[in-house]
This record gives C-alpha cells, structure tokens and sequence, in this order.
C-alpha cells in the first residue's frame, strides 16, 4: 500500500489501484498515522485530529472502531501503550519521501506534490512544514536550473506573489544576469527595494545589496573565512581530503564521523584551507546551552566588533536564526561546524534551516553521530593507518600514525630497537590523532618501552574487546590516562588552568593558579600545556573542558572564577591609566592578549549575579575598548553590567559602567535612546570635579554643554576648572572639547583653532597618540575650511596614521574619508578616489550604521560633484537607510538628508529635493550644531536657486555663514551657487541679500529658511 497526503488523501494498492476511505473521520486518522508513519502516535492527539473540540463520551471506544477499519482497508495499525502505530515504510508516504527527496533531487520531490494540503488542526505544524520545505525545494531547483533553462518567467510569478521575499528577488536578479538582461535585474532590485522601504520601513539585506553591487560591476568580493593557520604539519590523510573535496563539489552537506580524537577537525580544515571562496569554521565545543548555537554560528560569519544585536541581552532563539539566514542568503560559502555531538539536535535544526533557505551554502560538520537530516552524506573519519606486528622500522615509518608520533615526538628517533614499543604504542591507541600526540608528549619524560606497557594496560578494552566505545567516552579515557599519569600539583594546575579562554603567561598562571614552574613545565612536556611563541601557555579545547569538570568537583569554579577575576581587576587597573600616556602601544598589546580571559570573566560574573567584579572590570576596561576596536562588543557588554542590580559596587565604578555603555555605543552599537539614558546615568551616578577617574571628572561639564545648549557658556564655565586638573590627559581633553564646541556654537574659528593647537600640544607632551590623532584631523577640518587643502592634507595623514599605530578601527574610515575630501578639493582627484574606496573597504568590515552612512555620504558628494548622479543617488539611497538605524545621531541623519536633497535637484526631482531638506531641517535644528544646520542652508539655497530665487539663495548663503560664524571653504555647492546667484541678481543685490542674514543663529535658522512658506509643487508663488 502507499498513502498520498500531498494533496487530496488517497490510499493506493500495489496495483496501482485507489482504495476508497470513506469517511472524514477516517480519512483524518488515516492521514495521522500516516504523518507519523512507524511510529506511535499518542491516542490523544488521534482523539484531538478526528473529533476536535467534540469527542464522544466513549472516544477511546470510538478511535478503537476507527482502527479497525483502517485495518480491513489492508493497513497494519498496531496498538501500543498510550496510542496506535502505522506498520509501513516511511517512503510509502508521500510526504516522509518528499521530505527525503527534497534536498537531494529538488525537482523528484516536487513532483510528488498534487494539490492543497488539507491537513487537521493538530497537524498544522506539519502542514506549515511542508509548505516550507515545497517552497525550499522549489528554489533550489530554480537556483539549479539558472543558466540551464529560462526560469525567468517562474521566478517572476513567484516574486509577484511574495514581492518582500528577498531570497526570491536574488534568484530573479540571477537567472536575469545569467539569461543576459542585467539591467532587468537592476529594476527588479530597486523595485524591492522600494516595496520593503514602503512596506516595512526595512531596507534590503547586506545579501542582495551585495549582489546589486555586483552587477553593478564594482570590485569582487574577496574571499573571507576564518580558519586558522596550523603551526604543525598535516600527516596522512591525502586520499581523504581528495575524496571530501569531490563530495563537497556534489553534495551541501557532509558529516565526518568519528570518535573523540579521531582527527575530523583538523582533517576539516585543511579539506576547507582547500575549498575556493569564502570559508567559516563555527567552533562548538564552548558552547553548552543548545539554543546558543544560532548565535554562535552568527557570530562565527560576523568579525569582532560587528554589532549584531541592536539592544543587549538574549535574543529569542527564533529570531536570532532569522537573522542568521538572512546573513547567509544568497551567498556561496562553505561553513564548518565542528563539534557538533554534544548539541545535536540543535546543530541540525540549524544545518537544516540553512541548507534550506540558502542555497549558496554547503556544510561541513564534524560529529561523533550523522545530524540526521535529509541530504547528508556520512564519511567516517578512520583511524590512522597501523603498521602490522613485527613490521621493521623502515616499513613501520610509512604508516601515518608512526609518522605522526615521530613528528609530534620531538628529538625521538625510530630504530630498529624501538620499533616493536612504537607500533605497540600506535596499535594499542588504535591510531587515534590525539592519542598518538599525547603518547609523543610522553617520550620526552618516559622511556618507550615503559610507556608502551603502560599503554597496553590502560587501553585493554579499546584494543583488546569487541566493544567500541563511543567518542565521548574514547576521548575520556585518553584524557583520564593523562591525569592518571600527574601527581596532584600538576593536577591542580590543570583544572585551575583551565579557567583561562585566552591562556596566560607565566605570571598569571603562577598567581592565579598557585603553582610554580616547575609544574608549568611538567604539563608543557605532558602536551597538556602548549607554549606559544608568544611566551603564553594554552590548553587544547578539549583538555580544558576536562580540566573544568574537575575544577567542579573539587569545588573550586567559585573561588578560582574570582582568583582570575582578581588578577584581571589588578592589570586592568594598572593599565587604564597608561592607555592614556606614552606607553599606550604596549599597554595595548598587554590587553589584547588578555582579551578573552577579560571578557569571559565580565560574562561570567554577569552570570554569576556578581555585579562588584562585572563593575569593577568594565569601569577599567571601557577606554581599552575605545582604543583597540572593540566599542560594539564592549557596549554591550557594559549595558549588561548597567542592567545589573548595583548591591556594593563601587560607585565610581558604576559610574564608569555608565560612562563606556554610552561612549561605545555611539556609531551604531547602541541605540541612541539608550546611549542618552546610560549618559545620564552615568551623571547621577556620581561623577562629579572631586571622582578619582578623569573620565568622570569631565561628565558634569559635558552634561551642561549638551543638555543644555541654550547656555553654552555654562558648559564653558564649568569645563575651564578641568584645564588646571592634575591629569595632563583630562587638561587636553577639556581644550579640545571646549575648542570643538565652539565651532559647534558658531563661535570664533580663530579662538577654536588656537584651544585645539593648545589640546594638541599637551597631548603631544603626554604622548597620547589617540589624543594627537583627533586634535589633529580636527585641525586639518579648520584648515580646510579656510581653503588651506594642502595643509589640511597633511595634518589628515599624519592623524589617520597615528589611529592606525593605536589600533582605533572606529575612527578611521571617517578620517579617510576627510581626507579623500580635502585630496579633491586640493585637486588630487585620483589619489582622493583611491582613498574613499579603502574607507569603504574598512567601513564595510566594522559595519557600524554612522560609519557606513558617513563612507556612503562621501561617496555619494564625490559622485554628485563630479556629475554623476545615478551613483550619487546609489550612494545616498545606501546612507539614509544607514542613518535611519535607531543608533543614528541627528546630525548625520541632517547631513545625509541635505545631500539626497541636493541629488534629487541635481537630478530635477524639486518635489523630492524640498521634502529632503525638510527632514534635513528638522533634525539639524534639533542637533543645534551650527555647522551642521550651515550645511543644511547651503542645500536649501541650491533648492530655492533652481526654482528660480536666487535673493533668497544668496540670503540663505548668508545664514549659513552667520550660523557657522565663519565662511567655509571645504563645503561643496558655495562656489556654484555663490556665482549663480550673483550672475543673476548682480553685485549689489547679491551683497544686499547675504547681509540681510547676519542676524541669523542656529535657534533661528530653521524659520529664516521659510520652508514651511514654500507652496506646494505646481503654485507659482515663490519663497
């Protein structure tokens, strides 16, 4: 018999015939079973599915009648405890072959389909997975069959029913390039484009931009990937990796199976070092909560400093595999995941939601057991070849797994003495990779005959017996060999070491470990420890999970947690300051080795409810993350410590978890809500003149000028006390704000160039690179805009050099593009180009939302000005969605509006244009930034100069003028609309007009430019 659900429910003989099932009852139980077909399905949800809210008095009764004429239909239905099973093979059911076929042949599966599933409630899970999985398979058959068979007209229809479906339109914008029409393929994208603006006020994911860009035919994508550089040689294996390319060419999805030590994650990355293209390996073994694993793999495609969350704290599992889907639609990537035995489960719910919605993807997955979905293709992983009993040395060195011990055994030699002891000692570890590295180990302290024996005796069972362990219980015994082999400081060492993720020098493991080096040595040359070149010690993976649990059982995972904590609290403490003086490079690099062991210790304390350490390490490490390219993930990290109940924290401290939430999480990482409140916090807290951190003593100050911009001289007055502090660090920063914060009040350029010359000085005298670097790009803006382009050029460079010397990721691309601005304007067009297009390169990689839109908006002005206005519009499209992020300030929200303004004009969209500088308007008013509503007035006079106004243009040059205090030479359009202005009114008019605004102030700006006066498009009056 075989049973069809995939459309009206038919039950068919071995003849072809239809067997009739009379009945709605019937046909429901029927479809239930079949559902589940092999296995036993509960009587209560057979109850529920037949009689829904109506079940008869006696329904046991009843659903055991229904049974029965099933039965006299010819099908086996057993009874069970608890419910019925249906007898039948799984691929007699049209719906358990269409689940099996659908990933391996697309187009076989589909055609199983006949119509409308018409499926009980209880089954409706079901029915939605299958819909699911029709609409997967038929994409991939389309994605297969582009560049074969014209599937343009398929792929349309499907876009017009579901024309927000991303995944869709980048399978459309394929087969239209394949078939030749990639102009086509350019509308269908700015047609989603717009409908998910319109729709869901969201912009195209990263996926299908980047495949706009590519058929707009910008540079390639660089291949990406992240497997690490091995520091030892690869033996054996050849055939295996030529074998597992060839697999992964024809199959998506390729499982190596083994038992622990068994050598499938190296053998996966060197099978992935030789994969073309992009290439992620997703580690695992850290990862112990099962619904952490989306995140994990996110994380994994996403480097450090990516902000990934717009707000901290736990994601919804579903949501996070959305976003993970999203990140990997309609790329072509191979993605390793390793390790995946200890989470199952969800490592294929996640293999199986990618493979299905991203056919670009293939996977490589190491495990002790197959995930278990359809399309897997097994290749267990065999032990090293083993030489025979009584092999000679000559022949015994062929074999991979003597190879192995031989090169893993430093300064031990094969002999015809020792050949009997190595091929016992290979054979007796079964060939196993690990085995064979940690017996190696043990060659440097243990002659090879005694180790042999040793060998023989503790691993009887896995040589001597039929039974064959499981990985888990495989690696156990090798790893409790070696404990076995230590006395008990060594041991103690290990567990305590093991609370280390980033390793450690010899000094914090003496300290927070309490051991000597002499024990540190005797773990080195037991493999257990592995000195870097760096002069760290690291433990494998697996070795400190082992350490961890018996870490547990000796009781001490609290008292070690704080120990590490402790120790991490006194570097950082002693580090803060120095990030602020000469010795800030090497202070630096002290940190960033620490880096994992730091932020694994926020989050354990995190976890812990600990609030005084998590505060303790935060309130020292916020400017580290500042420096060092690490603002997002340090945001978000601080916002979760700001989130914690206070207990006894440290005052100051929490004031400074405050202080580092809201100065990390500008540009994006945060959203901005959230940074104003944690600045507010942060000033209630108790930063006050009198705080011991000189971040805090400079919280008051920066609340008077920015909460209360009415009164700027408040600001000034309560700042000037800090140009006395005894930090010569704060003295400078409290020049250099007071300096550009007068240019932001339109005060005197003259009086803020000579306070920023003054920052500069005392950060030079301090050797605070960071300091120096800012002052000078904010010098080279003043140089520009008093038209010296060559020396505002100079001061750029040296700036964006000394940021890059620092490591500051954030900061750069901005600078670069200053400096591509200021190379234009000094007539280095080709030299300006070559360095907008390396800020973009940088900007894509932090893809923080402000640094992108500030890339995007230098981009879109090189292209306006130089005339080419479709990548102007490109360009500004990309930076308004960008600074429509909840992260965006409102003066690049301004900026980013004025230019699109001036590209609609430019383009003669004059409806367009005005609803542009509208916006632009309303949020550089709010702003209160002088030179930043001069910008937006500049816009507006291009406007209202091309609706035929040019008094009110040059009235509006005026304000600009007035409202910044000074003329500005670097910004675009002046020259322009200056001449054109006065070509059409003469001289005097022009003169008359410009001074009419001098009167103008940025509280007054918004009302001089009459926008709310201007008629609608098609009235005839004019402003």
């Amino acid at each position: 018999m075989e049973i069809a659900v995939l459309g009206p429910l038919e039950l068919r003989a071995d003849g072809g015939g239809s067997v009739p099932v009379a009945g709605a009852r019937l046909r429901t139980l029927l479809l239930l079973l079949a559902l589940d077909a092999g296995r036993v399905v509960p009587a209560d949800r057979l109850i529920d599915g037949v009689w829904a809210d109506d079940p008869p008095a006696a329904a046991g009764n009843a659903l055991q009648a229904l049974v029965s004429r099933l039965r006299r239909a010819g099908l086996t239905v057993e009874a069970a405890p608890g419910g019925y099973r249906l007898v039948i093979d799984a691929d007699r059911v049209d719906a358990h072959l269409f689940t099996r076929l659908a990933p391996v042949d697309p187009a076989a599966a589909l055609r199983l389909w006949r119509g409308e599933l018409d499926f009980p409630d209880v089954a409706r899970a079901e029915a939605v997975r299958l819909e699911q999985l029709r609409d997967t398979a038929r994409r991939e058959r389309l994605a297969a069959e582009i560049g074969i068979r014209d599937t343009v007209p398929e792929l349309e229809g499907l876009l017009a029913a579901h024309p927000l479906d991303e995944r869709l339109a980048a399978l459309l914008m394929r087969a239209l390039r394949a078939g030749g029409n990639p102009a086509r393929a350019l509308e269908v994208y700015e047609t989603i484009r717009r409908a998910l603006a319109d729709t869901l006020g969201a912009d195209p994911s990263a996926e299908l931009t980047a495949l706009h860009l590519d058929l707009l035919r910008e540079e390639p994508t660089r291949a990406r990937g992240n497997l690490p550089a091995e520091v030892s040689s690869f033996v054996g294996r050849e055939q295996e990796i030529t074998y597992l390319l060839t697999e992964i060419r024809a199959h998506r999805l390729v499982t190596l199976l083994g038992p622990g030590g068994s050598g499938k994650t190296r053998l996966s990355i060197e099978v992935g070092s030789k994969v073309p293209g992009e290439v992620w390996r997703v580690e695992l073994a850290p990862v112990t909560d099962p619904a952490e694993v989306p995140q994990a793999v996110l994380n994994t495609l996403v480097p450090r400093g990516h902000p990934v969350l717009d707000v901290p704290g736990r994601v919804p599992l579903g949501e996070t595999l959305d976003r993970l889907i999203s990140a990997v639609a309609g790329r072509d990537m191979l993605i390793i995941l390793d390790n995946c035995e200890h989470l199952i489960t969800a490592a294929a719910q996640v293999a199986d939601a990618l493979l299905r919605a991203a056919p670009g993807v293939r996977l490589l997955t190491t495990s002790r057991e197959p995930l278990g979905i359809p399309g897997e293709r097994l290749r267990p992983v065999e032990p090293l070849a083993l030489p025979p009993v009584g092999a000679a040395a000559s022949i015994a060195s062929a074999f991979p797994a003597v190879r192995l011990l031989l090169d893993r055994a430093a300064g031990f030699a094969l002999t015809e003495e020792n050949v009997e002891a190595v091929v016992r000692i290979c054979r007796a570890l079964d060939g196993m990779p690990l085995a064979i590295e940690l017996a190696a180990a043990r060659l440097r302290t243990l002659p090879v005959s005694v180790l042999a024996d040793r060998l023989a005796d503790r691993f009887r069972l896995l040589t001597g017996g039929s039974v064959v362990l499981p990985r888990h219980q495989t690696l156990r015994a090798v790893v409790d060999w070696s404990w076995d082999l230590i006395d008990e400081p060594s041991r103690q060492l290990w567990r305590r070491f093991a609370l280390f993720s980033g390793g450690a020098d010899a000094e914090a493991a003496e300290r927070v470990c309490g051991t000597g080096l002499d024990v540190l040595g005797g773990l080195v040359d037991k493999s257990l420890l592995v000195l870097g070149p760096d002069g760290r010690y690291r433990m494998l993976e697996t070795i400190r999970e082992y350490g961890r649990e018996q870490l547990a059982l000796a009781g001490e995972t609290e008292s070690q947690r704080l120990a590490l904590a402790a120790w991490l609290i006194e570097l950082t403490a002693e580090a803060d300051p120095q990030l602020r003086a000469a010795d800030q490079l090497l202070w630096l690099r002290r940190l960033a080795a620490e880096h994992d062991n730091l932020h694994a210790a926020v989050r354990a304390a995190i976890e812990a409810g600990d609030t005084v350490t998590a505060a303790a390490l935060v309130a020292r490490l916020g400017w580290y993350w500042w420096l060092s390219g690490h603002r997002s993930e340090g945001a978000v990290l601080a916002a979760d410590v700001s989130a914690m109940p206070p207990g006894e924290a440290d005052t100051d401290d929490l004031a400074l978890v405050h202080t580092y939430a809201a100065i990390n999480g500008l540009e994006g990482a945060l959203p901005l809500e959230q940074v104003e409140q944690e600045f507010r916090a942060a000033r209630d807290t108790g930063a006050d003149s009198r705080a011991r951190h000189p971040a805090l003593r400079m919280i008051a100050p920066l609340s008077a000028m920015f909460d209360d911009r009415n009164d700027p001289e408040l600001g000034f007055r309560m700042t000037e006390p800090l140009f006395d502090d005894p930090d010569p660090w704060l003295r400078a920063v409290a020049k250099m704000m007071v300096s550009q914060l007068r240019l932001n009040f339109g005060q005197s350029p003259e009086v803020a160039e000579r306070e920023m010359r003054e920052a500069l000085a005392g950060f030079r005298a301090i050797g605070e690179r960071w300091g120096i670097g800012f002052t000078l790009s904010s010098l080279g803006d003043m140089a520009a805009s008093r038209g010296d382009f060559a020396q505002a050029v100079t001061w750029q460079r040296e700036a964006i050099a000394l940021v890059r010397e620092v490591g500051v990721r954030e900061d750069r691309p901005q600078m670069e593009v200053k400096l591509a601005h200021q190379l234009w304007l000094a007539g280095e067009a080709v030299e300006a180009r070559t360095v907008l297009k390396k800020a973009k390169a940088a900007a894509e990689e932090i893809n923080l939302p402000e640094v992108n839109a500030s890339v995007a908006y230098g981009s879109a002005t090189f292209a306006r000005m130089e005339g080419d206005l479709p990548e102007a519009r490109r360009s500004m499209e990309a930076a308004v969605r960008m600074m429509r992020h909840p992260a965006a300030v409102p003066q690049f929200r301004a900026i980013t509006m004025s230019t699109q303004g001036l590209v609609d004009a430019a383009s003669g969209d004059l409806s367009a244009a005005r609803t542009c500088h509208v916006e632009a308007m309303e949020a550089a008013a709010h702003s209160r930034d002088s030179p930043v509503i001069a910008v937006v007035l500049v816009g507006i006079a291009d406007l209202v100069l091309r609706e035929g106004n040019p008094e009110k243009a040059a009235f509006l040059l005026g304000a600009a003028d007035a409202v910044r205090g000074s003329k500005d030479r670097a910004v675009p359009d002046v020259d322009r609309i200056t001449a054109e202005a006065r070509a059409a009114l003469g001289d005097k008019a022009f003169n008359e007009a410009y001074a009419r605004a001098s009167g103008i102030t940025a509280a007054t700006a918004a009302d001089a430019a009459g926008l709310d006066d201007v008629p609608a498009p098609g009235s005839e009056r004019r402003i």
